[in-house]
This record gives C-alpha cells, sequence and structure tokens, in this order.
C-alpha cells in the first residue's frame, strides 16, 4: 500500500538559514504520528513542504503517492493551524470556516449543496459545536478555536490530517476531544501527523513520533523517543523536567 507521506532527503533554505536538512520520513496509513522538537526545529517547514507549500532545494515529497501540489488541490490533506496563523477578526461564522473544508469538492461557483451541509454539521456534531455554529470564530475559546478547525478537515473528508500544536492554550475537555477524535481517524485508516510540545501526552495520544532537528534524528514509538538521552539530543535536557509543555 502507498504510504500516506514519503519525504526524502528534502533540504530547504530560506536564504542562507538551512531550515530542514536531508530530513526524511514515511508515514503509513492507520497512524497517529507525532513531531516532536524545540523551536525552530523545521516542524512548520516540513508541514508546509508536506502541503506543497515548500518545494524543497533537493529531495522529494510524496503524498498518497502524487506530487503535494495535486494533493492540495484533490483535497487530501487537511490542515489545523497555529492560533497565531489565523485572523480571529475576520467576519466568518464557525459554520463558515468549517465549510471552507468542503471547497475542494464543489463546483467553481462554490455553491453548498446539501451533502456539503450534511458534511458540515456531521463534523460539528463531532467536535461539540453544534450550538455554536453561527458564532463568529473569534468569540470562540482557544479549544473551540481548534475544535472549529478539526471539524473542517473531518467535513474534508480528507484521509490525511496535520495539525500545528493544537493543544497549546486549549482546556482540558478540548485536548481529550481532539485526542478521542484523531485516534477514530487513525482507526478509520486515517494518517494524523502532529506537531506538540506536550510530551507527557504522547504515549496515549500517539502510535509513533519523529524527534526533529532540521533533520530527522529519530522515527521510532514514544516511549523509544521519549528516552531522556534521546531527546537530549535535540533540546539538550531532560524532557521530564519540563512540566510537559
Amino acid at each position: 500500500m502507498t504510504p500516506a507521506i514519503e519525504v526524502d532527503n528534502a533540504t530547504v533554505h530560506y536564504g542562507a538559514v538551512q531550515a530542514l536538512d536531508r530530513a526524511s520520513l514515511t508515514l503509513n496509513r492507520g497512524t497517529v504520528c507525532a513531531l516532536v522538537g524545540m523551536n525552530g526545529s523545521g516542524k512548520s517547514t516540513l508541514f508546509k513542504t508536506i502541503m506543497g507549500l515548500i518545494k524543497p532545494d533537493t529531495g522529494t515529497v510524496k503524498v498518497n503517492g502524487l506530487d503535494p501540489q495535486l494533493a492540495r488541490r484533490q483535497a487530501a490533506i487537511g490542515y489545523v493551524p497555529q492560533n497565531e496563523a489565523v485572523d480571529w477578526n475576520f467576519p466568518i461564522s464557525v459554520r463558515d470556516v468549517v465549510m471552507t473544508g468542503r471547497y475542494g469538492s464543489m463546483g467553481w461557483m462554490r455553491r453548498a449543496r446539501k451533502v456539503d451541509h450534511a458534511a458540515v454539521d456531521a463534523a460539528l456534531e463531532r467536535v461539540g459545536l453544534t450550538s455554536h455554529a453561527e458564532r463568529q470564530i473569534g468569540q470562540l475559546s482557544g479549544g473551540q478555536k481548534k475544535r472549529t478547525f478539526v471539524a473542517r478537515c473531518l467535513a474534508q473528508k480528507t484521509n490525511i490530517m496535520l495539525l500545528d500544536e493544537p493543544f497549546a492554550g486549549v482546556d482540558k475537555r478540548s485536548e481529550g476531544t481532539i485526542t478521542t477524535l484523531l485516534r477514530e481517524v487513525a482507526a478509520e485508516g486515517g494518517s494524523v501527523l502532529i506537531s506538540t510540545h506536550d510530551l507527557h501526552a504522547l504515549p496515549d495520544l500517539a502510535d509513533e513520533a519523529i524527534l526533529l532537528m532540521t533533520r530527522v534524528l529519530m522515527h521510532g514509538k514514544p516511549e523509544t523517543v521519549l528516552r531522556p538521552e534521546n531527546l537530549a539530543l535535540a533540546f539538550g535536557l531532560d524532557p521530564m523536567k519540563r512540566g510537559g509543555k
């Protein structure tokens, strides 16, 4: 079976700054994989490369066996961004945000059909936001905002989800809801790549973990990657004294 994501020796520079150094990874279907690394380790650059927003200087990237830009046009990748990547003042409702996940399956006029409304309603129900559907997105709590973008991925019906720090600043209810949904996506044959600083939550969240410091230092079971001697390669300290964040 073709892997969900294949990155082979991808190198990316921003001018003179090297953001990725011959990074390689393979993410199979039915898997939740955590991406672990300090700020500036290349996590966001890796996400952008997988989504086809950045073309690597060298190396190759495949999503469902396709060029990332083609896979993105086919709505094969769902993305949950960091909070700072979103304009929370934009006058758009929660329902409309989730509906954007359906754009790839609509015609050029972006006219929602019955099937699109049904997909949005089902996604909102799964994340517990049906009663908040008509609110402006900026009026929600941090956890509710994250759940909105998870709902967008669910409505998109994608089989690959990328989540950039989804647990930062969220309440325990939202964290539990998101974790449960990601496990369900994997159980249904989907693939999830999630960047996180919450190291203590990894054993319950992820099947695999990747340790990144511009290149992939290690890719294995969370309990192996989380060993202090391994995390010291990227963090230079004992992670279990970091308070989990």
